[in-house]
């Protein structure tokens, strides 16, 4: 990359909080062919040249493994040059340099937090004649303090429009690796909806709230008439208390704080280093009387194509659908979060792996998870371990199954669905480590014990005072044990790898748990067992989990694990009835109580909001939470019917086998494919369902145990009662 030809520029002395603006002034002749420039920071950065912002990229580099990748943009700025220029960068700690996680200390946070600014660019100028100019980082170039007096991804931004940077100091030259960088490899963060507030309103405190009726993630965008040295601050949350008061408790440390000091006149602004995950606003200063349409929540996350479509005649479940759309929008910025308000934020791999499917199918995330895998493999450990966490801020934290599975699951999941080797081939040997890391720490062999897991994380079967549920941790993590020594096996086949190795190690697994684990306790323990093939009979073992679930009142009792399986395991049984039961299910547990509670994002606990209005406890509760929107892929594979034929990856032949409700009256589902869109409807009429049918590639279709195979087109069908 010629970019590495440019040196590493840092400020010359400490100014605390305040994040530099770093300047190059340069002339450049008429006739320019073109002019890019490439760059990227240690830290969030945003770029002018000649007072204009460069590109439309938010939060850039974005997040990776910065110790071994750092993404670096390049932009098309011909547009923006003039006869005399000034490019401006303005730097900011961003993720590179922010205390993340908020809620521990570790000596690597410390080192992290304390890290130098940074930047590196390299503007090269295409002159019509064939001259070219090259100005990169270097001793030329001079740096400031900016208007951002504070910038942070916890804890806001401060921002001060009376300031104009001067007083240009000489840079620095930063000893800082130039191997670790890379092309962008990720979807780009972008602006995406503006979301227009819905009120401004004084609650029972006398708080003034502005609520914009829709959780986002990104940033408020306020307008204001005001007198230089006024004050604007607020504070973000997403919720109201039972009272109607304004409530951010669940964000713990992170303070989520705007602050600006006005010029005069009227001014529209946004942070622009920062973001936020809100629904509210609590407004702590403000010029003069606020309005609706003084504030718009700027909606922002990776730039990803919508492939995946639901609807339905229940409007319940078209806002459970609705929710799950969002909470992937609001956690998908450059990796996928677990949540984006409180101090975490982070990649959990358990989350990424239990939701990439529903992920897969709503977006095109090819792209996104190939970026994120490939940090995962870098920040794989020595021995195969994969932390809890990617990008991995947390390098002494134990691994656990259905947590580290994700280098397995996650790119096996998207050849599914987009049928690209390529990703397999990329995460082959990432794949084999975490495997053989199991292999070389458990105290059984061929089963995993003795080891630190999560467990059926927030499991509804947990015993007092517990976040983890029933479920035995070995059980689980034998479990996973084998899926992923199976999905080596298959991706190994598909490479042309010999996995001998592996498949003789599979079957030892499945004989040892076999032999371990004769009975199943819990519906977690019989979802697995199940869903796996690790039961000897999975037809009795579904049968068994169907009549704990009526005789529990038709209640979920799982948690993070095994919720995403448990309506896949009923319905492949016969039991697709019961699944839809569970899915409609309108009291707590069940997927549509949040809803009844003004959900407008998936959360992480069914009882964010218990049935009295209280909250479950400040101390780990996201509105705003992704895992158990995982639902919506089986309304696509089951409840609508579309799935793709069994060894035909990317949707090149499907399985149309959908599982009718009249609960519902009918319901809708489009899915844009590497093969072309996808349709699928029925409707559940007097006389019986009416189903249609878009295909572009053949199709097999089962209904009522009758199968016909179909080449591409439109297709109706129906089916009479009885």
């Amino acid at each position: 990359m010629e970019i590495r030809n440019s040196q590493w520029i840092t400020i010359s002395r400490s100014i605390g909080d305040i994040a530099p603006v770093f300047r190059r002034a340069f002339e450049t002749e008429k006739s320019i062919e073109k002019a890019t420039l490439e760059m990227t920071a240690l830290g969030t950065y945003e770029a002018e040249i000649n007072g204009k912002r460069v590109g439309d990229y938010i939060l850039a580099p974005g997040w990776t493994s910065y110790d071994h990748r750092l993404q670096v943009q390049a932009y098309d700025v011909t547009d923006l040059l003039q006869t005399e220029n000034a490019l401006h960068v303005t730097v900011g700690r961003g993720w590179f340099r922010s205390p993340m996680p908020g809620w521990m200390d570790t000596e690597d946070k410390k080192r992290r937090y304390h890290q130098p600014c940074g930047l590196i660019a390299r503007l090269t100028i295409d002159y019509a004649d064939g001259r070219k100019t090259v100005i990169g980082t270097d001793e030329s170039w001079s740096w400031a303090e900016s208007p951002v007096r504070f910038s942070e991804i916890y804890d806001g931004e401060h921002y001060d429009a009376g300031i104009r940077p001067s007083d240009w100091q000489p840079v620095s030259l930063l000893d800082w690796p130039k191997h670790i960088l890379i092309p962008q490899e990720g979807e780009i963060v972008r602006e995406t909806e503006r979301v227009t507030a819905k009120r401004v309103f004084r609650t029972p405190k006398g708080e003034t709230v502005v609520d914009f009726g829709q959780e986002v993630t990104g940033y408020v965008e306020f307008t204001v008439n005001a007198k230089a040295g006024d004050s604007v601050s607020f504070i973000h949350g997403e919720m109201l208390d039972a009272d109607g008061n304004f409530y951010n408790a669940n964000y713990r440390s992170a303070k989520a704080l705007v602050k600006y000091s006005c010029r005069e006149g009227t001014q529209t602004w946004h942070p622009r280093l920062t973001f936020f995950g809100f629904r509210y606003v609590k407004l702590l200063s403000w010029p003069n009387h606020p309005k609706p349409e003084d504030f718009t929540a700027i909606a922002v996350h990776s730039d990803m194509k919508r492939t995946g479509r639901l609807q339905s005649g229940n409007a319940e479940l078209n806002r459970l659908f609705s929710n799950i759309l969002w909470g992937q929008r609001c956690n998908f910025l450059d990796v996928p979060t677990d949540c984006p308000q409180r101090d975490e934020r982070l990649g959990w791999t358990g989350d990424a792996q239990v939701f990439v499917k529903t992920a897969s199918y709503f977006f095109d995330v090819e792209r996104f998870f190939r970026k994120w895998l490939h940090d995962l493999k870098a920040d794989q450990r020595p021995s195969g371990e994969v932390g809890q966490i990617i990008p991995d801020v947390i390098p002494d934290g134990d691994s656990s199954a259905a947590w580290g599975d994700a280098a397995t699951i996650c790119p096996w999941q998207i050849y599914q669905t987009y049928g690209d080797l390529s990703v397999l081939k990329d995460q082959f040997d990432s794949m084999k480590k975490w495997v053989n890391y199991i292999t070389s720490v458990t105290k059984t062999p061929n089963l995993w014990t003795d080891h630190f897991h999560f467990g059926d994380w927030l499991g509804l079967d947990a015993p007092s005072g517990s976040y983890k549920g029933s479920t035995r941790e070995d059980f689980i993590a034998s479990a996973f044990y084998a899926r992923s020594t199976e999905l080596v096996v298959k991706a190994g086949k598909l490479l042309g790898e010999d996995v001998s190795a592996y498949e003789s190690l599979y079957k030892r697994i499945i004989t040892a748990f076999r032999c371990a684990f004769p009975e199943y306790k819990t519906q977690t323990e019989h979802v697995l067992a199940a869903h796996f093939s690790l039961s000897d009979d999975p037809q009795k073992t579904a049968d068994a989990l169907a009549e704990i679930i009526r005789k529990d009142g038709v209640r979920l009792r799982t948690g993070f694990v095994g919720t995403p399986y448990i309506l896949h395991v009923l319905s492949n049984y016969g039991h697709a009835d019961l699944a839809w039961s569970l899915v409609l299910r309108r009291e707590y547990p069940g997927w549509l109580f949040p809803v009844t509670k003004g959900a407008t994002t998936a959360w992480e606990h069914w009882d964010g909001i218990r049935e009295d209005g209280s909250f479950w406890s400040t101390d780990m509760n996201s509105f705003n939470h992704y895992a158990y929107g995982s639902v919506a892929d089986w309304i696509f594979e089951q409840g609508a019917g579309i799935r793709h034929a069994e060894n035909k990856p990317g949707f090149t032949e499907v399985i149309y086998n959908p599982h009718p409700d009249e609960r519902l009256g009918w319901l809708d589902a489009r899915l844009e494919t590497r093969n072309g869109t996808i349709s699928a409807f029925w409707a559940c009429e007097n006389d019986g369902v009416r189903y249609e049918l878009t295909t572009p590639v053949q199709a097999t279709v089962v209904l009522d145990n009758i199968k016909k195979i179909v080449e591409p087109g439109q297709y109706t069908f129906w089916t009479e009662k009885g």
